[in-house]
């Protein structure tokens, strides 16, 4: 057996979010961060960024055979998961799909901001983003994945204990874009 080393990848992830449609980064900047003026990072993350693709195929069968003929794909579903570790009213909004963020000052001169998640438009017109991953590839050179419309999908869980670190989790799926756009792409650095 021949185990080439440096093909062996561990190491965290930066997890970015951007409206639907974002200016990507071009691929040949994969070792540099992506724009802030289109990538907002949402911070640290608890026990690693998990992508999982799940892919099933149909099975095409015939009586006279006991062999599969072959199979075809009739449904694909993506999602990335993850602990959000910096609880912020930015990322609670990312993860409850939009809100309406306000801020302001007190009369004794404090500030305060405030959150509310959307409740007119997301039952019909979701708010989808991109997500943007920059990790690592072979070689410890860089790779990055761009997930093109997303939608956190799952319940948010939160919990506020003496024993345990706030965090949100959430579970973004993924979503057809177009005939000619893929909704994922992925550039790992070479050299």
């Amino acid at each position: 057996m021949s185990v080439t080393v440096t093909n062996l990848i561990m190491g965290p992830g930066t997890i970015y979010q951007g409206l639907f449609g974002a200016a990507e980064p071009a691929d040949y900047n994969v070792n540099l961060s992506p724009a802030s003026s289109s990538w907002t990072d949402m911070g640290g993350t608890l026990n690693g960024i998990t992508l999982s693709v799940d892919q099933q195929y149909t099975e095409l069968m015939v009586d006279q055979l006991v062999d599969s003929i072959g199979r075809r794909l009739t449904k694909r579903e993506f999602l990335i998961t993850t602990q959000l570790a910096e609880p912020t009213l930015n990322n609670l909004s990312v993860a409850l799909n939009g809100s309406t963020q306000t801020s302001g000052a007190t009369s004794a001169g404090g500030t305060y901001a405030t959150l509310e998640p959307l409740f007119a438009t997301s039952a019909t017109q979701p708010t989808y983003i991109a997500i943007l991953i920059d990790g690592y590839a072979p070689n410890s050179l860089r790779r990055r994945a761009i997930f093109r419309r997303m939608l956190s999908t799952a319940k948010v869980d939160t919990a506020m204990d003496k024993a345990k670190q706030t965090v949100f989790t959430v579970t973004f799926n993924g979503h057809y874009v177009s005939s000619v756009i893929a909704p994922i792409h992925v550039v790992d650095q070479l050299s």
